[in-house]
């Protein structure tokens, strides 16, 4: 579902810390640090700049392997004082079978460990909650890349509109947007990242870098970025490995 995640982070050290307790109790261990970002292979951390303000306002909800692995990770966070945001247990709303639990990262971000069956199998981040001004404006952005970003329209009512998929998912929910995120999507030919492009760029939305490799990533990393509604900053990449 999701090639990479990163949210810009007011403060590197508290930030790093927080997601490096909480994340090795799910046993996601960082594999790059550098002074520039760390990472945990698709997701990451960036300092916020004045131009380029903290992550503000998203939900991100990280694969547990157990019911056990979720009780550790919240146990970790509200042991080191980080702010609850919602005790282990089941969800029934979201599946039979869904057991989650949530902690607000430094910026106050809602950071949720989840375990049910069905889980994504390919990376770390299950799911994203994307918070927005106008659901239906949102929703049309998405509709549009999806056939270049690997994903579909799971359901969309009133207030709230998901997109899925092979495993994984995000949902745009009414309230205070979601802002400074970025959100990759990977693609399997630099075709699908030419074609995400021009569809967003031909349907009025704003162009935030065009196709092209950038090197500086590693040689073969193909990208072009847009924003959505809400500003937020979308990726489509291939790299061509």
């Amino acid at each position: 579902m999701f090639d990479h995640v990163t949210l810009r982070v007011a403060d590197r050290e508290a930030s790093e810390r927080f997601y490096t307790l909480v994340l090795d109790a799910l046993e996601i261990r960082p594999n790059y640090r550098g002074d520039d970002f760390v990472e945990w292979e698709d997701f990451s951390l960036v300092p916020a700049t004045s131009e380029q303000p903290p992550t503000r306002n998203l939900h991100v909800g990280f694969v547990a392997p157990s019911r056990a692995h979720v009780d550790a990770f919240w146990k970790a966070g509200m042991a080191a004082g980080h702010p609850d945001d919602g005790a282990p247990g089941p969800r029934p709303e979201y599946r039979d079978d869904y057991y989650g639990a949530f902690l607000r990262d430094p910026d106050g971000n809602s950071a949720e460990a989840v375990w049910h069956g069905d889980l994504r199998r390919d990376g770390y981040v299950d799911h994203l909650w994307l918070r927005v001004v106008d659901v239906a404006g949102a929703a049309r952005f998405y509709e549009v890349i999806a056939p270049h970003a690997g994903f579909e329209v799971r359901g969309h009512v009133p207030g709230h509109a998901q997109f899925a998929g092979a495993s994984g998912s995000f949902s745009l929910v009414e309230g205070p947007p979601t802002a400074h995120v970025h959100v990759a999507f990977p693609a399997a030919a630099n075709a699908a990242v030419d074609a995400f492009h021009v569809a967003a760029i031909a349907a009025g939305y704003r162009d935030n870098g065009g196709p092209g490799e950038r090197a500086v990533y590693h040689p073969g990393y193909y990208g072009a970025f847009v924003l959505d509604p809400d500003g937020n900053n979308v990726e489509v990449v291939c790299h061509n490995r």
